[in-house]
């Protein structure tokens, strides 16, 4: 039987998804998403964030709390490549794993000494889902964690893919205004799974306390309405 590790969670990231559904598939892809990362009261020292502020990025290292099984596969089926092609799990990125572990790197905007609950660390890019668990963070070093020459794997060919994004009307003047660029982010990387090409369906997701619906034709992203969820 394998060793139990134990760790605990240090401070809970906010953002604007509600859900898993349409969150980017990496951090960084949409860098107009911003979160705030909010430390659990035995973690909240302002000593412990001392010399943060030199640093540009950092890396998340967090749980995929929606994602946590006791039993796990050797194989999973990556969306991008259409949900029927399966890889060896510790090749890919999926939150179907051994231990439900994720790692973003994420740019940090600024640190909130003085806020409530604080200090709260205020970062961009970040493809988490609010009130995912932290487990860790480090700092980004760009002198060892940039390989520029570094190898894709089978991931290369899907990396560029993006769809044009539409709001008929005045459906975009019900986002706030500081949401909007980051929505139409979100929305431009396609966030269905790659095995769904239903050109007649409408998919829902939640975003900045709406349930955005669209649809997607011929590569066109179509939002359909624009609800306040209550």
């Amino acid at each position: 039987m394998a060793e139990e590790i134990f760790m605990k969670k240090i401070a809970a990231i906010h953002t604007d998804f509600g859900s898993k559904f349409g969150i980017p598939r990496q951090s960084g892809l949409v860098e107009d998403l911003e979160g705030y990362i909010v430390f659990e009261p035995e973690y909240r020292n302002q000593e412990a964030l001392r010399g943060m502020d030199g640093f540009s990025h950092l890396w998340l290292i967090w749980q995929f709390s929606q994602s946590v099984r006791e039993n796990w596969s050797p194989t999973v089926r990556p969306p991008r490549l259409g949900g029927n092609v399966r890889m060896g799990v510790f090749a890919t990125r999926s939150p179907f794993r051994p231990n439900a572990i994720g790692l973003s790197s994420v740019r940090l905007l600024d640190i909130l000494w003085e806020a409530e609950n604080g200090p709260v660390i205020r970062v961009a890019g970040a493809d988490l889902m609010d009130g995912t668990p932290i487990l860790d963070i480090k700092p980004y070093l760009p002198h060892v964690d940039s390989h520029p020459e570094a190898k894709a794997g089978f991931s290369k060919e899907h990396s560029q893919y993006e769809v044009e994004v539409e709001f008929p009307g005045d459906l975009l003047e019900q986002i706030p205004e500081e949401k909007r660029k980051a929505l139409i982010g979100v929305l431009s990387q396609d966030p269905r799974p790659a095995y769904q090409q239903d050109q007649n369906r409408i998919y829902g997701m939640e975003f900045a306390g709406c349930n955005i619906r669209f649809q997607v034709r011929n590569q066109i992203l179509t939002v359909c309405s624009v609800e306040k969820i209550k």
